[in-house]
């Protein structure tokens, strides 16, 4: 984990707007395509707008796609990889397994993109690039996507299972899983944020309404008649059943409503000093939409592949 120096510094280049360093010394740069793929935020809007058009909730798929690519090694896109002879990928890791989606919206993309500019645009950008259009098309804030990032050629399923956060996860955890990709509490809270939109299945959520006291009697009692004690996993519920396909604070009004869906929702409420960020948050959108952008530009940071390291993928589910 980088030391607490390095982390400031990099916040600052954040918060600046000034390019950030890959892994390998390169920078990561808003007007990477300038010229040699210019049509590259139009493209992949058209093809985020069409997608989001056909299914609202693929929005929230194409979010989590990043946030769980970015999570392990970096934002490498490493999570569209297809198991091979050489490696078992990360989509079959117990985080990601019958629950990622979206991997065909990302191959639309990039036809379109290898027809424009053939080997130009890597996977790792479109996700980044995917995940701020659909949060944008659902009602939530934008941010300046910086580019750059190269491919990996390998995936890590053991990686995914170990750094992914699971829904069953506690506050000190959370934190923890969170402070190794070198992010900090309010970054946790207002990522967290995203699961104002989205499903998530049974299986996920039933120890939390069946076990846990820190939840409204009568909102699990009406998710234990959806969800029981054995059986129906693939049951899915809104994460948020107030605005289930609009990006907005509805997610830490229910928080503090004690009507948070997964164990790791309501774990920001429990009393400790994540609470502060989440009454902030419910009371005052503009501050959550302001501290989500801020977090998706450190998440989009993480170990990027930059420079001539990695490879630009022609099929983003394949290594070249």
């Amino acid at each position: 984990m980088a030391e607490a120096c390095s982390l400031l510094l990099l916040l600052v280049f954040v918060l600046s707007g000034a390019p950030v360093e890959g892994r390998h010394g390169s920078k990561l740069s808003q007007n990477y395509y300038k010229y040699t793929c210019p049509e590259v935020f139009s493209i992949v809007q058209a093809e985020v707008e069409a997608a989001l058009n056909k299914e609202r909730r693929m929005g929230a798929s194409l979010l989590r796609l990043h946030f769980h690519d970015c999570f392990v090694n970096g934002c490498d896109g490493s999570i569209l990889l297809d198991d091979n002879a050489t490696f078992i990928g990360e989509k079959t890791a117990p985080p990601n397994v019958n629950s990622t989606r979206g991997f065909n919206v990302v191959d639309d993309i990039k036809a379109r993109l290898e027809d424009a500019c053939p080997g130009v645009v890597s996977c790792a950008d479109i996700l980044a690039i995917a995940a701020r259009d659909s949060t944008v098309i659902l009602g939530g804030p934008s941010w300046k996507v910086k580019l750059g990032r190269k491919d990996a050629t390998t995936a890590s399923n053991a990686a995914a299972t170990e750094f992914i956060p699971r829904p069953n996860l506690n506050i000190s955890a959370l934190v923890s899983s969170f402070d190794t990709q070198g992010l900090s509490l309010k970054d946790l809270v207002a990522l967290s944020g995203a699961h104002t939109i989205g499903l998530a299945k049974c299986e996920t959520f039933r120890a939390h309404i069946h076990n846990d006291s820190n939840i409204d009697p009568t909102f699990a009692k009406s998710l234990q008649r959806k969800c029981p004690r054995a059986g129906k996993d693939n049951i899915h519920q809104q994460l948020d059943l107030q605005t289930p396909t609009s990006f907005d604070n509805s997610y830490f009004k229910n928080l503090l409503k004690k009507k948070g869906l997964l164990r790791s929702d309501q774990e920001l409420f429990s009393g400790t000093s994540a609470d502060s960020l989440v009454k902030k948050y419910a009371a005052d959108s503009s501050e959550f939409f302001k501290h989500f952008s801020k977090s998706m530009i450190k998440l989009g940071n993480i170990k990027p592949i930059t420079g001539s390291s990695g490879k630009i993928r022609i099929n983003c589910r394949k290594v070249n």
